[in-house]
């Protein structure tokens, strides 16, 4: 895990470029799809771009890149990285 900046976010309000430690769900209904995709607590995300309008965005993660919509993520907090702490 990386050294936090701030306190927990949710993943869709991060910025491009940001990275983030998954801390955990902000309900119990995170879907088991992103769980197998390996969005579990404890896993860095990065948002690499996003989509003209906002949506899709690109994640990279467990390294590997993914698209998602912003509705499915919207259950997710992150614990934002410092920069250079990679």
């Amino acid at each position: 895990m990386h050294s936090p900046e701030t306190s927990p976010i949710r993943l869709t309000d991060m910025a491009v470029g940001q990275s983030g430690d998954l801390t955990q769900a902000i309900d119990d209904a995170t879907p088991a799809r992103l769980q197998e995709l390996g969005f579990v607590e404890g896993t860095t995300v990065t948002l690499v771009r996003t989509g003209p309008l906002g949506d899709p965005v690109e994640l990279e993660l467990r390294g590997y890149r993914i698209c998602l919509r912003r509705s499915d993520l919207a259950g997710l907090e992150v614990q934002l990285c410092r920069e250079g702490a990679q």
